[in-house]
């Protein structure tokens, strides 16, 4: 019964090993591919704009990421049933010796698998929640840039407004300007004014102060439009004696 119940044992445990190895390979190839996805979104990131950037569902390494997931999932598949096929033969083996070292051989690899299983599902989980951040900061991205660019006519409009806000402002602060200007020459003039009356108000209080040198004034005022009466009467008496010489 041992002789003949070694080989397919020896058969399942080498086709074990090999799933092992190549599962030892996708997975540490899968786990690069998502780790280096982040970093490949964010350089592109920077290149691109969200309206250049191609939809993370069409990218070459979200369609690797499903293949791979494809692959090792059945790759976990097959470990499975290889797995399975060892703990029948196990439960079918006679020998209690035998049995004791299939049990822990089959032990081991359900060990392997359970390893590689949850590694497999911790990578996929960790590359999905990437890809669902990346997809929900595009469109944040993507509505903040339509915010910004808008339409031509509302970039039109929007630059029209802006404009004319500028122009009334440029306009308020020439008005305020020359209000300023004009309330610093009502300041002065009124500063003039108050001058002159000041100047008047004392001529005044001299003249009242001295009577006698007001009416002097007036006398010489007088005395000196009379002289002129009489210096304008001799001239015109003159002129008409030359003239009546002159044409006789």
């Amino acid at each position: 019964l041992f002789r003949h119940s070694r080989p397919p044992c020896a058969d399942l445990r080498k086709q074990a090993r090999q799933l092992e190895n190549e599962l030892d390979l996708k997975l540490v190839s899968f786990s690069k591919l998502c780790t280096s996805y982040s970093s490949t979104r964010d350089g592109r990131r920077d290149r691109y704009s969200s309206d250049t950037t191609p939809l993370l569902n069409g990218s070459s390494q979200d369609r690797m990421f499903e293949t791979m997931a494809v692959e090792i999932e059945q790759l976990l598949g097959k470990l499975t049933g290889i797995n399975d096929k060892m703990a029948e033969y196990t439960n079918s083996a006679g020998v209690p010796s035998l049995n004791a070292a299939l049990m822990h051989t089959l032990q081991r690899h359900r060990d392997i698998l359970q390893d590689y299983t949850h590694e497999f599902h911790k990578t996929k989980a960790n590359f999905l929640a990437i890809r669902e951040r990346e997809n929900l900061l595009g469109s944040v991205r993507k509505d903040i840039e339509s915010y910004k660019s808008g339409s031509g006519v509302n970039n039109r409009r929007t630059e029209l407004f802006l404009k004319e806000h500028e122009h009334l402002r440029n306009s308020d602060r020439l008005i305020e300007e020359t209000i300023s200007i004009a309330m610093a020459t009502k300041e002065n003039m009124t500063s003039q004014r108050g001058m002159l009356k000041s100047i008047q108000s004392k001529m005044n209080t001299l003249a009242n102060r001295f009577p006698a040198v007001n009416s002097l004034i007036q006398r010489i005022n007088l005395r000196k439009r009379r002289d002129s009466l009489i210096l304008g009467g001799i001239i015109g008496v003159c002129t008409i004696l030359l003239l009546l010489y002159a044409f006789h």
